[in-house]
């Protein structure tokens, strides 16, 4: 676990009742689904949760492909709640009883209604600069958006673009860092580093299957109405910077102000990838969170 990269397991396709869902499945114990945000995949549900937990020894980690990502279907799930159904069969056909929920960012609204609709398979929940209601998209996002599904369809863009990322990782983090010293300390960081890297670089590998799954977060996430999180009965970890722009730290607030049970990770200052930016503080909130809540087996 030196490098902070610990390997994936090779994913696979399992058969639920609500279709083919796309995973990554390691380790014995408590078990934690996780979930990537937008243009991402069962990689990066791995990274979040290698993000999240300073060792992956006794826990199961289920990383998962969410619908419209990679080699899940989007048939399987368009809206959070048909997602939220969709982890529960998974952890069906996995045989796991309960699970804690880690998600990040465009995972949140369908971690919120899994935690609503499934209170009985779920014991904890970790939000990471997660949507947790109505997003009007930023129209940068939105345009840089229509510009890789244009391009995605270039032969050899999407190859370029990592090969670019992977040689200049500085260059890729300008855009989600723009302090530059926070910037030089995060990539300078023996774990953060690497790990922001790995996922910058991750979002140009099947650049064209991560793109369904975006736009349909994407449209669907302007509509969306506020979800009733005083009824969710498990514990709730909110991590989230209070400058972030791609979602606004009023979605964490707001969980914060209305959930039974929640602790706020408020990071000052902090953007979007605040859990790269403040890694070992995040870590060690996670770290006691885990411990307070998880199951015995």
């Amino acid at each position: 676990m030196g490098d902070g990269l610990s390997i994936e397991p090779t994913p696979t396709i399992i058969r639920t009742r609500c279709g083919p869902i796309e995973c990554a499945v390691s380790g014995e114990g408590p078990a934690i689904v996780a979930l990537h945000g937008g243009m991402g995949g069962h990689d990066q549900s791995w990274l979040l949760a290698r993000s999240l937990l300073t060792d992956l020894h006794g826990f199961r980690i289920v990383a998962v492909s969410r619908p419209g990502y990679l080699g899940t279907p989007l048939g399987v799930g368009r809206t959070p709640a048909e997602q939220a159904d969709a982890y529960a069969a998974l952890l069906d056909s996995l045989g796991i009883a309960a699970t804690a929920v880690a998600t990040v960012s465009a995972g949140g609204p369908s971690a919120l209604q899994y935690a609503l609709r499934h209170p009985g398979k779920c014991w904890g929940l970790i939000l990471v600069s997660a949507c947790s209601g109505r997003l009007e998209t930023p129209p940068e996002i939105v345009s840089r958006l229509r510009f890789m599904k244009l391009l995605a369809r270039v032969p050899g863009f999407a190859a370029i673009m990592r090969k670019r990322a992977m040689k200049n990782p500085e260059e890729a983090a300008r855009r989600s860092i723009p302090d530059p010293v926070v910037r030089e300390r995060t990539l300078g960081h023996a774990e953060a580093g690497p790990l922001l890297s790995a996922l910058q670089s991750s979002i140009f590998d099947r650049l064209r299957m991560r793109l369904p799954g975006t736009i349909n977060d994407t449209m669907l996430f302007a509509g969306l109405a506020a979800y009733p999180v005083e009824q969710i009965a498990a514990p709730i970890m909110v991590v989230h910077g209070t400058a972030d722009r791609v979602v606004p730290f009023t979605h964490a607030q707001s969980i914060a102000d209305r959930a039974a049970r929640v602790e706020m990770v408020a990071i000052d200052g902090g953007e979007h990838v605040a859990l790269f930016t403040h890694l070992d503080e995040v870590r060690a909130k996670a770290a006691k969170f885990i411990a307070a809540h998880r199951p015995e087996v």
